[in-house]
C-alpha cells in the first residue's frame, strides 16, 4: 500500500500546487441565455488549463456596459475579458483601450469568421475582438394566432401589415398581446430597436453635416406609429421591457408577435423553454416601401482589456469560447440548434445545423442585408445600423432612449419627447464640436 500511497500524495501534491500557481481570469458578461450556457461549460476549458481559473461577473446589459465603460476608461483593471459590443470595439480600439487578438492559435480560423462580423470588430485590419454570437433582428411570430385571426404574414412584411396583424392577433382578455417591442430605455436597449426602426421610415440621428434630426416629420411617424401600437396591443408596463423581459413573455405565449435579435430563434423554438416552440414562424424586419428594413447588425464579443495583466491567458479562453470546437461542444451537450449563431461562414454551410435550426437562413439573409456603412435612406456622415459610431452616442443614446421610454408610458407626449431629444443631441453635438 505505501508505494500507492506515496504516488496518490505526489498526485495530490501537484494538483494542490497547480491550484496554488492557478492564475483567475476575472470575466465580465452579461445575462443572456447563451453567455449563461457559457459558464455551464466553462468546466471543458478549465479541466483542459488547470492553471486558469474564471471569476465570472454576470449583469444585466444597462449595468455591464456602465461598469465596463467605466472601469476601462479609468484603467481600473477589474476585468480580464470583457464582453462588449459592435460599437465599442473600434472606438476603444482607437483608444488603445484593448488588446489586439493575434494569438488565438492555429486552428482557429479567423478566415471563417462572417466578414460583416469581423470587420465590425477589427480597426487598422486588426481583430480586437472575437465575436461569441452574432445578431441581425427579424420577426418571430405565432403561427397558430396568425391562423386564427385571418392574417398571412409575408417573408418580407411591411410595417402596415406588420401593425394590423398585430391588432388583430390582439386579444388581451386571454392574455395575449398582438405584439411585444423593447421599451426599457438604454442606447442598446430600446434605442437599438427604435433605430433601426426609423431607418426604415427614412429617419436619420443627423444629417451630412451633423445637425440632429428629432424635429424631422419621419422622427414623428416613426415615434408615432411605435407608441400607438403598443398601446393598441402591447404589453402592460412595456416601458420596462428590454430583451430578457420580452422573451420571457414570447415563450410563455403572451406575445403574438416579436420583433428583436435573431439569437432569440433557438430560445424560442427550444421546448425545454418555451411553451410554443413548435408554432413559431419567421419573417425579415419589416420596411415602409423606403428601400431599408429595420433589422440591425450587433456581435456579442469578447476582449481583452490594455490594463490586463493575464493576456496570455485572456486569449486562451477568448479561442475556447468563440471556436468551431465550442459550437461544437455545445452541440453535442444540447444540439445543433442552441450553437451561438452568427459568427462563422461554416455554420451555415453545416447540414446537421441547417437542418436543426429553421430560422438559419433568414438569420443569416438579415445579417447580410445590413449595411453600417448605409444604414439609412437619406445620406449621413456615420456609420452603425443601430447605433452612431461615435463616442457621445452612448450618453446621448441612454439619453433619448429615456425620453422615449417615458413617450411609451405616457410620461410625455411624442411631441416633448422628440422636441427634448432634438434639444439635448444638439447640445452634445455643439459640445463634440461636430457643429457651430
Amino acid at each position: 500500500m505505501r508505494p500507492f500511497a506515496f504516488t496518490l500524495g505526489l498526485c495530490t501534491a501537484s494538483l494542490l500546487a497547480v491550484a496554488a500557481h492557478a492564475e483567475t481570469l476575472t470575466i465580465a458578461t452579461v445575462n443572456n441565455g447563451d453567455m449563461i450556457r457559457m459558464q455551464k461549460l466553462a468546466g471543458e476549458f478549465t479541466k483542459a488549463n488547470p492553471d486558469i481559473q474564471l471569476n465570472w461577473v454576470t449583469l444585466e446589459e444597462n449595468v455591464l456596459r456602465q461598469r465596463v465603460t467605466t472601469d476601462i476608461a479609468n484603467k481600473g483593471g477589474q476585468f480580464d475579458v470583457l464582453t462588449i459590443g459592435t460599437y465599442e470595439v473600434p472606438i476603444w480600439a482607437k483608444n488603445d483601450w484593448l488588446v489586439p487578438l493575434d494569438n488565438l492559435g492555429a486552428d482557429y480560423d479567423v478566415d471563417d469568421l462572417i466578414p460583416a462580423i469581423r470587420n465590425g470588430l477589427s480597426s487598422d485590419g486588426k481583430l480586437y475582438a472575437a465575436p461569441f454570437y452574432g445578431e441581425s433582428s427579424f420577426i418571430m411570430y405565432r403561427k397558430d394566432l396568425a391562423e386564427k385571426a385571418g392574417v398571412t404574414l409575408p417573408e418580407a412584411p411591411t410595417w402596415d401589415q406588420v401593425a394590423d396583424a398585430a391588432r388583430k392577433m390582439t386579444d388581451r382578455a386571454n392574455g395575449i398581446n398582438g405584439i411585444c417591442l423593447r421599451g426599457k430605455a438604454g442606447w442598446g436597449e430600446n434605442m437599438a430597436f427604435l433605430t433601426a426602426t426609423a431607418n426604415a421610415f427614412g429617419a436619420r440621428w443627423f444629417d451630412e453635416n451633423w445637425k440632429p434630426q428629432f424635429d424631422q416629420p419621419e422622427w414623428k411617424k416613426t415615434l408615432q406609429s411605435y407608441v400607438d401600437l403598443m398601446k393598441e396591443a402591447g404589453p402592460e408596463g412595456a416601458s420596462s421591457n428590454g430583451f430578457n423581459e420580452n422573451l420571457a413573455l414570447f415563450q410563455q405565449g403572451k406575445c403574438g408577435m416579436w420583433i428583436d435579435a435573431t439569437v432569440a430563434a433557438s430560445f424560442v423554438t427550444n421546448p425545454a423553454d418555451s411553451t410554443v416552440a413548435d408554432k413559431v414562424g419567421f419573417a425579415l424586419a419589416p420596411d415602409t416601401g423606403l428601400g431599408k428594413r429595420g433589422n440591425w447588425l450587433w456581435a456579442w464579443s469578447l476582449a481583452i482589456p490594455a490594463g490586463s495583466q493575464k493576456v496570455e491567458s485572456a486569449e486562451k479562453f477568448i479561442s475556447w469560447a468563440t471556436s468551431k470546437a465550442y459550437g461544437e461542444l455545445v452541440a453535442s451537450k444540447e444540439g445543433w440548434a442552441n450553437v451561438p449563431p452568427g459568427t462563422r461562414q461554416s455554420l451555415y454551410a453545416n447540414a446537421d445545423y441547417q437542418k436543426a435550426a429553421p430560422f438559419a437562413k433568414m438569420t443569416i439573409d438579415s445579417i447580410n442585408a445590413a449595411d453600417p456603412t448605409k444604414p439609412t435612406v437619406k445620406p449621413v456622415p456615420y456609420t452603425g445600423v443601430q447605433f452612431v459610431a461615435i463616442p457621445e452616442f452612448q450618453g446621448l443614446g441612454t439619453t433619448v432612449g429615456q425620453l422615449f421610454s417615458a413617450a411609451l408610458a405616457g410620461q410625455m407626449s411624442v411631441d416633448d419627447a422628440l422636441a427634448q431629444a432634438q434639444t439635448a443631441a444638439t447640445s452634445t453635438m455643439t459640445e463634440g464640436g461636430y457643429i457651430q
